[in-house]
């Protein structure tokens, strides 16, 4: 009776989250730091992925792949990509952005539970995902399963709760910003109570870190894991950032996280 109770609670929470998120999708590449612009942004990108692939063409599972935007630096690097999303307003975006390359295939499906074949991909990428999951030491398992031998996953994320103290500087500076140019419009505001509602019955409600899913990662069998730093992609959006997206860049602490299976 508890497994089943569990089972239903659990279902509603994942319906909520596609639900979230497919009405994000109608501004997604709107938001800065969710798009990747051509130039510095999309080239600190694809410096970052390669850094840790290579320059071989793999088989790429991209997890949550959303609108298509880090799918797009994977298919620059010359990467065969299967993106799946839980969202099927995320996937048409994709699909319509990617259309006319045949090394691209999108699939509605849940990144927890990919129902991929066995040692199907070299690689498993995703972004600003594992903080919103409902089950991650699952989720981990899976991505673990559709590796081949050697293959490797590479996950970009961050603490989307807690606020180092220069996150906190930031913030302070945003909102005196925000008191001469007007409010923020990086984010739809009629979303933000559905997002906290959600973020509160997720695993990682108090925040995620890089010790906490390397621990995940280690008992799902994966090793030589290292962390990897935002700083490169940091530099490139400054760059190119207003004063308010300047800003936001200091708001959250986030890393790289990859790893092998051996």
């Amino acid at each position: 009776m508890t497994s089943v109770m569990h089972t239903a609670a659990n279902w509603s929470l994942k319906e909520d989250i596609r639900t979230y998120w497919s009405k994000r999708a109608e501004t997604f590449d709107q938001s800065f730091g969710h798009r990747i612009l051509k130039g510095p942004e999309h080239d600190a990108w694809a410096e970052e992925i390669r850094s840790h692939f290579g320059d071989k063409p793999l088989d790429v599972l991209e997890l949550a792949s959303g609108t298509g935007e880090v799918t797009g630096v994977l298919l620059s690097l010359g990467h065969r990509v299967t993106g799946i999303d839980f969202s099927e307003a995320m996937i048409e975006r994709s699909r319509a952005k990617h259309k006319d390359n045949p090394r691209a295939r999108f699939i509605l499906s849940d990144a927890e539970n990919t129902r991929e074949l066995d040692g199907s991909y070299d690689a498993v990428v995703c972004r600003h995902l594992v903080w919103t999951l409902t089950d991650p030491e699952a989720a981990l398992q899976d991505w673990y399963r559709v590796l081949r031998p050697g293959g490797r996953v590479l996950i970009f994320d961050g603490d989307f709760v807690n606020l180092p103290w220069r996150g906190r500087l930031a913030k302070k500076a945003m909102n005196l910003l925000e008191r001469f140019s007007g409010p923020d419009l990086h984010r739809d505001p009629s979303l933000a109570q559905q997002h906290t509602a959600i973020l509160q019955q997720l695993p990682f409600r108090n925040g995620l870190t890089f010790e906490n899913l390397k621990t995940i990662a280690e008992q799902a069998g994966f090793t030589d894991i290292t962390r990897g730093s935002y700083r490169r992609i940091h530099r490139a959006q400054r760059s190119i950032a207003g004063p308010h997206d300047w800003l936001r860049t200091w708001l959250h602490d986030r890393f790289i996280l990859c790893a092998r299976k051996f």
